[in-house]
């Protein structure tokens, strides 16, 4: 198997096939660990993760955390309205402050694309992207890639159906990455004015038919509509939204067995997913939850608690 040498985590867009799996295998041995009565190694003893995140989340920074904590690390959260960020300084000298506090690695969660390649770039301390703008989110990513294959045994010619607001997802692009790397059929669907230019050039296919995408996937991706960063009317009304990309029990009806559905979360019930839909024998979203966990305990693990990386090897 492939060794890994990368410094930080960005997107998936910069790892290979091999690296991909890499960090999928590494995550089987740590999800156990989570199973345990006494759910701590000491894999990174001595080693400190400060937790930036300048947008809101729950989900993301409490599975960086306890991930961390699981592999003995020490953890710092830090918040934008609670740093020096609040009184007019940069991303940047927050985080080289940070690191002159001898920390190892930074976990950064920012609503402007390009923050976490940017402090990767100033910093010696390994950074991992959890969320930037409408970017990259590697680890969600990452988590869903292991659900899928947990699930199915293999990613490879699996149709993975994408469904929502495909233009402001960074869930998107990074499961697209990931999952076209991995070999699976990829079709993105939602309304046409949701739907990046030129998203095709990714290795996807398009359609604006969910009815059509439900019946022939294997995996359905759930997206949530991100009005937070809608600066413009995309939709006529969340009602209609609802009613033609929405997931209910009758659009299921005809569906694969098998079907998984996915969403990274939170879920507007009644919008993307409805109640019994997102609690119904389909869903797999608390197991994405708690393959969260693992998935993220092993890329702490592969960046801190491997062998020391050259600097040359730095991206």
């Amino acid at each position: 198997m492939t060794e890994w040498i990368k410094h930080n985590l960005i997107d998936l867009e910069q790892c290979s096939k091999e690296e991909i799996e890499l960090i999928l295998e590494t995550a089987k041995s740590f999800k156990e660990v989570s199973a345990r009565d006494v759910k701590k190694v000491p894999a990174l003893r001595g080693k400190t993760v400060v937790l930036l995140f300048f947008e809101p989340s729950t989900r993301t920074r409490i599975s960086f955390e306890l991930a961390a904590k699981r592999l003995s690390a020490d953890t710092i959260n830090i918040s934008s309205g609670a740093s020096s960020l609040s009184k007019g300084e940069s991303v940047l000298d927050t985080a080289k402050n940070i690191e002159a506090m001898n920390v190892d690695l930074v976990v950064v969660r920012h609503q402007s694309s390009g923050v976490p390649e940017m402090l990767a770039a100033g910093l010696k301390a390994a950074v991992i992207n959890a969320g930037d703008g409408c970017h990259a989110h590697p680890t969600q990513a990452l988590l869903d890639l292991f659900t899928i294959k947990e699930k199915f045994g293999k990613i490879e010619g699996l149709k993975i159906g994408i469904i929502g607001d495909i233009l402001h997802s960074r869930v998107a692009r990074s499961n697209i990455w990931g999952l076209t790397k991995l070999g699976a059929k990829v079709t993105v669907c939602g309304p046409a004015t949701l739907m990046p230019v030129d998203i095709e050039k990714m290795g996807v296919d398009i359609c604006f038919d969910a009815n059509k995408v439900i019946k022939e996937s294997d995996v359905l991706i759930v997206l949530r509509i991100q009005l937070e960063r809608q600066h413009d009317k995309f939709l006529p009304s969340i009602r209609e939204y609802a009613k033609l990309f929405g997931i209910n029990r009758a659009k299921l009806e005809g569906c694969k067995e098998h079907l998984l559905i996915m969403h990274p979360g939170p879920t507007n019930r009644g919008v993307e997913l409805s109640a019994d839909v997102a609690d119904g024998k389909y869903s797999v979203i608390l197991d994405q939850v708690t393959n969260g966990v693992a998935i993220r305990m092993a890329v702490l693990y592969l960046l801190l608690g491997t062998k020391e990386k050259n600097e040359d090897n730095k991206k």
